[in-house]
């Protein structure tokens, strides 16, 4: 889309606010970006506008906001704020930051999204494709923002693109080339008003616009992502760790197979992947995947999937000491995300939860911390609520802070066992981002002694 001399107003002015505001200047066109947040939290953006000559208003939206050809939202925006709502009433068109940065995009897009698994699979898609020859970005909801590295992309390169729900909001013409969607399961019900249809609904804008010409790799193990290959005219693939498929990934007996239209191959074993876990094997099925119909060779792959050690703030190991191991799992949001790093453990587990609840439903992890922990500390504005669910049948210990937390576990948790940071909750109560939260986690282990 040509956007030289096009009035643009973005809502946020945070990493992808940003990032959306310096493409938009680079390309010619007008940028106006609008925050009702104080300015004492923004002082980077300002810097950034200041410098690049960039108009900008902070602490409120004024009425300037709608003086615009369209406007580009944040994530982090809810879609009912009132700046978005005015805005519809007025008949302004939205896009979300992915949808904007896509228009100028020459490579190829791999949209990767569900509610668990997005951005280990997008850091293992990114890992795997430049191993193996091909030139790759990561970018999304894994950090760098779309619009921060889109015109660096080239015709016959690749990006692999976490894509939240919260970003394929407002999305119209996105389309990308390969879309996988590795689960739905109740998340971010207090922004889609406990109403699991609408986001859903928002998971599927991933394959809405994909033709005959594009690939889409679905969760054949959940009954909500199968749903959504029915109507849609793409070429479809599944994954499975559970039964054998006609097309697409699966695992059986400790290999991992390519099935294609009654050619069946055997690429990789489950051994061969260096981060471990029948969750890690699912993230790298629709990987491998999208290698094969990309030519990849099976050597190539398995190398790939063996130098890849993982994410940070994803069960990631931090340090032993005392015979106590200390895992860092900020990225686990949700409660699924919980049941897990639960589920990777045979030790005794002393478990940080809590932070903003996004509308838990503690019930589905409920036999699993029966089973597998020994102290809950709960900490955060949803410290409350997770002593009154779990109080009655595990020792539970509000905390005002994540070192006084780690300080209290390295002195009750007995050598053989797990600290483990697995929140199951946002962390915008207390951090700027889970992995701030992750880092202030990391930093109070370390300083033990």
């Amino acid at each position: 889309m040509e956007i030289s001399g096009k009035k643009i107003s973005i809502i946020g002015a945070v990493r992808s606010g940003i990032a959306a505001a310096q493409l938009a200047k680079q390309l010619g066109a007008a940028p106006f970006v609008s925050d009702s947040s104080a300015k004492d939290k923004l002082s980077k953006a300002s810097q950034v506008f200041e410098s690049e000559n960039i108009a900008y208003e902070f602490e409120s939206h004024s009425d300037k906001v709608y003086d615009c050809d369209f406007i580009v939202t944040s994530p982090g925006v809810p879609t009912d704020s009132p700046v978005l709502s005015k805005a519809v009433q007025k008949g302004i068109k939205i896009y979300s930051e992915v949808e904007f940065a896509s228009w100028f995009c020459k490579g190829s897009i791999i949209s990767i999204t569900g509610t668990n698994g997005k951005t280990t699979t997008t850091a293992l898609m990114n890992h795997t494709l430049n191993e193996c020859g091909l030139k790759c970005y990561a970018a999304g909801n894994i950090g760098n923002p779309f619009s921060e590295i889109v015109l660096g992309v080239n015709q016959g390169e690749f990006v692999a693109l976490e894509t939240s729900s919260f970003q394929l909001d407002f999305t119209e013409n996105f389309k990308p080339h390969f879309s996988m969607i590795l689960n739905i399961t109740p998340d971010h019900m207090d922004r889609y008003e406990n109403d699991f249809g609408k986001y859903a609904a928002s998971k599927l804008k991933v394959v809405a616009n994909q033709t005959e010409e594009d690939f889409f790799i679905y969760n054949a193990d959940d009954a909500n992502t199968f749903e959504t290959m029915k109507n849609s005219r793409v070429q479809k693939l599944g994954f499975s760790v559970k039964k054998e498929i006609p097309v697409g990934a699966y695992h059986k007996n400790g290999e991992m197979h390519f099935a294609w239209f009654g050619k069946v191959s055997k690429v990789c074993s489950s051994s061969d992947l260096f981060i471990k876990g029948e969750h890690n094997i699912a993230n790298a099925l629709p990987v491998m995947a999208i290698a094969k119909l990309l030519s990849v060779p099976n050597q190539k792959i398995r190398e790939a999937f063996a130098s890849f050690k993982g994410v940070e703030h994803r069960i990631e190991f931090v340090r032993e000491l005392n015979g106590v191991e200390y895992y860092n799992d900020s990225k686990a949001t949700n409660v699924d995300s919980v049941v897990v790093a639960l589920k990777s453990f045979s030790k005794p587990i002393y478990l940080i939860l809590g932070g903003k609840d996004k509308g838990n439903n503690y019930d589905d992890i409920k036999d699993l911390v029966k089973e597998h922990v020994k102290k809950i500390y709960a900490i955060g504005v949803s410290a409350q609520k997770v002593e009154d669910y779990f109080g009655s049948f595990i020792s539970t210990e509000k905390k005002e802070s994540m070192e006084a937390c780690v300080e209290a576990a390295s002195k009750e948790a007995e050598a053989g066992s797990v600290l483990l940071l697995s929140p199951a909750c946002a962390s915008l109560d207390m951090y700027d981002n889970y992995e701030h939260r992750g880092k202030v986690f990391k930093q109070a282990v370390e300083n033990l002694n």
